[in-house]
Order: C-alpha cells, then sequence, then structure tokens
C-alpha cells in the first residue's frame, strides 16, 4: 500500500529556508555553479542554496529557490504586469525601487531579491493565447455640446473633472464634458457622483453665516426645564369639536365691495394711510378675560373642576404654526394659585408684527450680513446698495408689512354702515379720556374644550378677532363675518425675494404661481392667518395684493388685486393641520402645570418662559423668577414715557 511521510524542516531562526552546512561543506558543494532544473530553464543557485543542497533530500534539490532574510518586508506574491526582463507591460517602464505594475502604488518599500528573480519566476505566454480577445460590452457615453443639458452634468469623463480643493464647491454650475469615471479632484469629478448634481447658488461658499440673536435675552436666574425639537411636536395631535361662542364686544364696518373690481394690476388703487385705533392688548391685560378667570370655575362633574387656559387668537395661532417659524419668538407662560394658565406675550414681541419672507430659502439679510456679502463696511451710508439693503432688512419689512395689513384693512370697509356686536362697544376704549377713532375690529370671545380624555377636564377661553361684516345674502339672514389680511411685495430683484415673480406682469396671467411663491416664502406668516379666521369663526377671508409704488419707497404702496378665500380651504391648500396645532397647545399647557406642581406646589403663582432657538428649530421651556415679566413691563413703560417726553420737547422746539 502507498505511504507518505513528510520530511524533516530544520528550525532556522536567522532566516527561511534550509540550514547551512559548516564551511568546509560550503564551500565544497559552491562548485557547482549552475544546473538544469529538467525543463530546460538555467537557474543560478545561491550559496545558502548551495551549501543546503546536501541536507535536501533528492526530489526537491531542483526546486529553484531564492532566499530572504525574516526582516525583510514582503511584496506581491506575483506581479502579473511585470514581463520577463523586468520591466512593466504598461509602457514598458522599468521597476523603481520596488515599485511594480502601473505606476508602482505599494508605496515604495518592497524590494526584487536574487540575482535574477525576474527570469526565475517568469511566465510566458503560449502561443495558443494569441488569438485570445475580450469582447467589451459597456457603452459608450456620448460627449455633451453644452445646451440645457450641460448644467446636469459635471465636468467628467477620462480626463476627470474637479481639480480638486475649492473649485468643487460650483457643483456642476458650469456645462461641459460630461461622463461617469472620476477625476483628480476627487471621486466623481465636479458634478458629483455620477458628474449630475444640482446647480449650486452664486458664491455659496463666500456667504456670511447667519446668526439670529433671541428675542429675549436669558437671564442667569432662569432654569431650563424641557427642550423640545420641533420633530417632536409634529408627531402631536388632538381633535377639537366646535366652540361655544361666550361673548362679542366692537363694532364692525361693512367691507366696501368696489375693491372686488380691482381684478387686473390696470385697475390698482393707491394704498391710503388711515389713522385708526386698533387694539390687541395681552391676555392678562384683556378686563374680559380677567373676570372670567375670577369666577369659581363649574364643576364638570361632581369630583373635579375643570382646568382652564386663556390666551388670545395671535397667540394661539402662533404657537399652533410653532414647528413652520424660522425667526425668534417667546412666550410667557403663568399660571395661578387658582390654577388657571394664562399664555402672554411681551409688548413689542413677534405677536404684534407681520414677517415677510420668513421661510424663504434665502430670507432677508440684516445691513451687516448684506454688507459682508458685498464685502462693503456697513457704515457706508452713502452707497445706493446700502441704503437699499437698510430697508429690506427684516425688521423693516416686519413694520412695513405691519403698517399695510392695518391701512389695508381700514381703506376697504364702509364706515357709513357699521354693526355694533350683542356684547356692547370696544371694551378697551374710554370715550371719556381718547379721542382718536377707532377701526372696524370686533371681539368675539369662545370657550374650547382641548380634553383629551374624560377624566381631566380642560378648556380654553380665547379672545378672537374679526375685521369686517358683509350682509346675508336675504333680509333675515345674519351677517358674515370675515377677517382681511395682506400680501406685499417689495422688490422681486432685491435680495430675500425668494425668487418671486414680478407682480405686475404675472399677477393676472400667472396669480396662481404668485400664491405658490407666497405660500412657499411665507408658509409661518400664512398658516396664523388661516388659524386666526378659523379660531375666530370667520365666513371668509380677504386677501389684499400690496406692492411698492416703486421699489426703493416704502411710504407709497398701490393694491394690485384683491381674492376670496375660506379659511378652512385656505388652510387645506397650505397643508396645514389643526389637530397637529391643538396638541402643540394641550402640550405646552401640560408642561406648564407639571412643572408648576413640582417645582413650587399648589397656591403659588408660577411664571415660564417658552423660547423659540433663534438658529434651530427648538423650543426651551425655562422657570423664571415670577416678577419677571412685571419688571420688563415698567421698564417699557418708562421707556415708552421718556420717547413720548422726548417728541414734545422736539415740537417745542419747533413751534
Amino acid at each position: 500500500m502507498a505511504s507518505f511521510s513528510l520530511p524533516v524542516v530544520q528550525d532556522t531562526p536567522s532566516y527561511w529556508g534550509p540550514a547551512v552546512e559548516d564551511a568546509t561543506s560550503a564551500t565544497s558543494t559552491s562548485a557547482s555553479d549552475s544546473r538544469s532544473n529538467g525543463h530546460g530553464h538555467g537557474h543560478t543557485l545561491s550559496p545558502s542554496a548551495s551549501s543546503s543542497a546536501s541536507v535536501l533530500p533528492p526530489e526537491f534539490r531542483d526546486i529553484p529557490f531564492v532566499p530572504f532574510a525574516k526582516s525583510d518586508k514582503i511584496g506581491r506574491i506575483a506581479d502579473w504586469n511585470s514581463s520577463a526582463d523586468g520591466s512593466s507591460l504598461a509602457g514598458d517602464r522599468p521597476l523603481r525601487g520596488g515599485r511594480s505594475g502601473r505606476g508602482g502604488r505599494d508605496g515604495g518599500t518592497a524590494q526584487v531579491y536574487g540575482a535574477n528573480a525576474g527570469s526565475a519566476f517568469a511566465y510566458f505566454h503560449g502561443e495558443d493565447e494569441a488569438t485570445f480577445s475580450v469582447v467589451d460590452n459597456a457603452k459608450t457615453t456620448t460627449k455633451s455640446r453644452g445646451g440645457l443639458t450641460s448644467f446636469s452634468r459635471g465636468r467628467g469623463g477620462a480626463r476627470g473633472g474637479a481639480r480638486g480643493g475649492a473649485r468643487n464647491v460650483a457643483a456642476g454650475a458650469r456645462g461641459g464634458r460630461g461622463g461617469a469615471s472620476a477625476g483628480r479632484g476627487g471621486p466623481a469629478g465636479r458634478g458629483g457622483p455620477g458628474g449630475a448634481a444640482r446647480r449650486g447658488g452664486w458664491r455659496d461658499w463666500d456667504k456670511p453665516q447667519r446668526t439670529r440673536e433671541p428675542s429675549v435675552d436669558v437671564g442667569d436666574d432662569w432654569e431650563q426645564l424641557e427642550e423640545i425639537d420641533f420633530s417632536r411636536l409634529a408627531k402631536l395631535k388632538l381633535d377639537v369639536e366646535d366652540p361655544e361662542d361666550l361673548s362679542a364686544h366692537g363694532t364692525l364696518y361693512e367691507y366696501d365691495r368696489s375693491y372686488d373690481r380691482i381684478s387686473s394690476v390696470r385697475f390698482e388703487k393707491a394704498l391710503q394711510p388711515i389713522d385708526r385705533v386698533r387694539y390687541n392688548p395681552s391676555t392678562r391685560d384683556d378686563p374680559i378675560l380677567a373676570d372670567l378667570a375670577a369666577k369659581p370655575s363649574q364643576a364638570a362633574d361632581a369630583g373635579s373642576a375643570p382646568v382652564r387656559i386663556f390666551a388670545t387668537d395671535s397667540i394661539l395661532a402662533l404657537l399652533m404654526s410653532a414647528t413652520r417659524s424660522v425667526y425668534p419668538w417667546d412666550l410667557v407662560i403663568t399660571r395661578d394659585a387658582q390654577g388657571n394658565v394664562f399664555l402672554d406675550k411681551r409688548e413689542g414681541g413677534a405677536f404684534d408684527f407681520v414677517s415677510v419672507n420668513e421661510n424663504a430659502a434665502e430670507p432677508p439679510l440684516e445691513l451687516a450680513d448684506a454688507a459682508a456679502l458685498e464685502g462693503k463696511d456697513a457704515a457706508n451710508k452713502s452707497s445706493n446698495n446700502t441704503a437699499a439693503a437698510s430697508i429690506n432688512t427684516p425688521g423693516n419689512l416686519s413694520l412695513e408689512a405691519t403698517y399695510i395689513n392695518q391701512n389695508f384693512a381700514s381703506q376697504v370697509v364702509n364706515e357709513k354702515k357699521s354693526k355694533t356686536l350683542a356684547g356692547g362697544a370696544n371694551p378697551f376704549y374710554d370715550s371719556s379720556a381718547e379721542t382718536e377713532r377707532l377701526g372696524s375690529c370686533g371681539y368675539r370671545y369662545r370657550k374650547f374644550d382641548v380634553s383629551a380624555s374624560s377624566e381631566e377636564q380642560v378648556e380654553i377661553y380665547l379672545r378672537t378677532e374679526v375685521d369686517a361684516f358683509i350682509p346675508g345674502a336675504t333680509k333675515s339672514a345674519a351677517p358674515q363675518f370675515i377677517t382681511i389680511k395682506t400680501l406685499n411685495e417689495f422688490d422681486s430683484k432685491a435680495p430675500g425675494a425668494g425668487g418671486a415673480p414680478d407682480w405686475r406682469t404675472k399677477l393676472d396671467s400667472q396669480r396662481g404661481a404668485v400664491v405658490a411663491t407666497e405660500m412657499k416664502n411665507n408658509s409661518a406668516k400664512l398658516a396664523r392667518f388661516a388659524i386666526q379666521s378659523i379660531l375666530a369663526g370667520a365666513d371668509n377671508m380677504k386677501m389684499g395684493y400690496i406692492s411698492r409704488a416703486t421699489p426703493r419707497d416704502t411710504s407709497r404702496h398701490v393694491i394690485l388685486g384683491t381674492q376670496w378665500y375660506k379659511p378652512k380651504e385656505f388652510a387645506a391648500q397650505i397643508n396645514l393641520n389643526l389637530a397637529n396645532g391643538w396638541g402643540i397647545v394641550r402640550t405646552i399647557a401640560d408642561l406648564a402645570r407639571k412643572h408648576a406642581s413640582s417645582r413650587d406646589g399648589q397656591g403659588v403663582t408660577s411664571k415660564f418662559v417658552l423660547l423659540k432657538d433663534p438658529n434651530k428649530n427648538v423650543l426651551r421651556f425655562y422657570a423664571v423668577p415670577a416678577a419677571w415679566h412685571d419688571e420688563q413691563e415698567e421698564e417699557a413703560q418708562e421707556a415708552h414715557e421718556a420717547i413720548a417726553e422726548g417728541d414734545e420737547e422736539e415740537d417745542e422746539e419747533d413751534v
């Protein structure tokens, strides 16, 4: 029977291969320099190999062997790109310093061992491979000839595209030779993977990073209790039924139907500055809500009384659309000793003004940011560009939009036809001490049931506003309440316009495109308009399109058109989810009650501030001292009195 036994392998600690004999044996065996390996190829044995021939079995003595030390670094086992003479097959370039193959990317540390190592292990192609060929089924990419398609490709191709560094930021903005192969600058040339990428904006790499300031400074004695990101708020949901009307106060004027005839920009009308007084006090300053809070709550059942939340429609609308907001804002939340929760605003806060292009991809810039973008000094007031940018800052645009909104609501009503609501005249107007004329405004107080379960009843007492009324279809029909809102255009070519088209050329032919752009750039503002109209129970919402008479004049405006909307239908158009908004309101109220009970207990007034982070989509919930809001109001009142005294002194000097 056949058998097999392994040969004895001797261990050599300093090198690989058979053990070296003594000097005498090595000298005697070195005479045979060259012998045949039985295949017609001669080879040369090194001294170590020849000296070890006596210890090798006969069947292993003719195997070629190239010795090397254990300390040597091993490179490739076989180099298929190397020819028999040691040169590279790609361009017949010789091997240099251990670099093998195409360009030698082995790091330059590998070495070639032996006198003729290349010839000892060379592989010679047989004649049968002369007819071998490879069929290439890869599809070739045709060269781009520029035009519209060239903007979606980078400068790829065989030579690659971008040449590294900052030139890759262009992201395919320039057309050129398209292709999917990589260039020297990156994995897929200037156009990104596959050469395709979006077209970058003008000088994206050179734009200053926008850092907004918070709406109120966080005090050292404030304690942050919660941090809620918008992704969590977007998951909230609470279905609320129709409200209960409690009372209605104020005087409304009838809407003037003649403004419906502005169906084209050819029939534009000038916006007139009309001085009318409108009151928008905070929750704690409302006497009607104060009376409701002072009354004992009616027990919902034999064992418990409902939790009551007091707010205004402007506060609730901003809170319900919080996930759309970008600019910073703050809200003061107070839980009194009786357990009532008040949602208040600060004087001069975000609730009193209308934002412009808040949600645009490139919102309006502050003056310092605009000057940095242009590479100019912000203090250079003589420059025309700086002067134009100063009227288009977020603050100035917000003041202008608020001015337009109030004057348009006062202009489009007929003051000869009025209607006093059932609750009486305006509760905030003192006819004995004030002489200014009131604007058209009605206050409707309503109660919403926001209970999530039957175990605990939660109610919201809300003050809402309507702007005018229109008579019913018949004499016996009740009048319909409407709200009046505006969209304004400042300059379609100015920074921060958000890609809006020119209204004077597009409003008649492409009104849908104009409205769609406004829905994109002013998503938060339009959501507030829709929510306020729905909370007030308005039957219709009148929208006016107002533009500057000239782009650089903020004092003169014209009415380019008007349009009617149903509030609920308009909310559906802008993808507004009211159930999500009610869930946000209920969550914030529950946070105030929970932290007030855990910190101060029952029967103690607790105060909190809900702050929208100026640079992140995050709401921060702080516990503040109980006297903080009152101190802020006193300081604001003193500042107003100082300004009034200064104006009186200036008037006396002028006289």
